[in-house]
């Protein structure tokens, strides 16, 4: 089964929120997954202890860099979907999780600190892909953007990104009040309705529209789907 893996060796990038709402979205389509919450911070394994968390969601977190490759192994016999929250730092087991990708994401804000750390982890999954012998998916997506604005710098780290042919999400994560609030209330957002959260309708489309891109790209090779992005 897919193993999908988010990873930046900077913190704060949203890697833990695209990883809860991609593993979110996926459940309530119906698919079992397991999240393995790899980073120190244990984001998801707090979110998966508040109320709501889909029935078919299993969220793990005791891996170490001798058990990862076992424990995705496991995870990957028991649920069509495997999600890998990483550490935002470089490890062995930043490596050993990379080799065994089949989809790596690497969130980034629009910052030239975001882009350069990028870089980095691009770096990484290509030193990876010659020890295992093989090509490792992957692509940058764009987090916490604003869908009315697109600032010059962003403009201008998207343009070198495409110069050097780095495959690009069409879909980006906006800044919405819902990504932050599934960490307060728990579940997912649709179990948001009628707890006060604006703009779930958005931020809702936005989610899914991560979802079924990223799907698509499991499907065809990593190509850019040719769809609308939704915010």
């Amino acid at each position: 089964m897919p193993v999908i893996t988010l990873s930046s060796p900077k913190g704060g990038s949203g890697k833990t929120t695209a990883a809860t709402l991609i593993a979110t979205e996926l459940a309530e389509h119906g698919a079992t997954v397991t999240v393995i919450d790899a980073d120190p911070n244990r984001n998801v394994l707090d979110w998966s202890r508040l109320p709501d968390k889909p029935h078919n969601l299993t969220v793990i977190s005791d891996v170490t860099e001798e058990t990862i490759t076992e424990r995705i192994d496991e995870a990957s016999e028991a649920s069509s979907f495997v999600i890998v929250d990483l550490e935002g730092t470089a490890s062995l087991m930043t490596s050993y999780t990379i080799a065994l990708s089949d989809f790596v994401i690497i969130p980034v804000q629009g910052s030239q600190l975001d882009a350069k750390q990028a870089a980095r982890q691009i770096k990484l999954i290509k030193q990876q892909e010659r020890l295992v012998g093989r090509s490792i998916p992957f692509a940058v997506l764009f987090t916490r953007t604003n869908p009315a604005l697109n600032p010059k710098t962003q403009r201008h780290i998207e343009a070198n990104f495409a110069e050097h042919a780095v495959p690009m999400f069409r879909t980006r994560l906006y800044d919405r009040e819902a990504f932050r609030a599934i960490f307060s209330f728990g579940g997912s957002i649709r179990s948001l309705k009628g707890k006060g959260v604006s703009n779930l309708e958005t931020a809702q489309s936005n989610a899914s529209a991560f979802m079924a891109e990223l799907v698509e790209r499991l499907r065809n090779g990593n190509q850019t789907p040719s769809v609308k992005e939704v915010a």
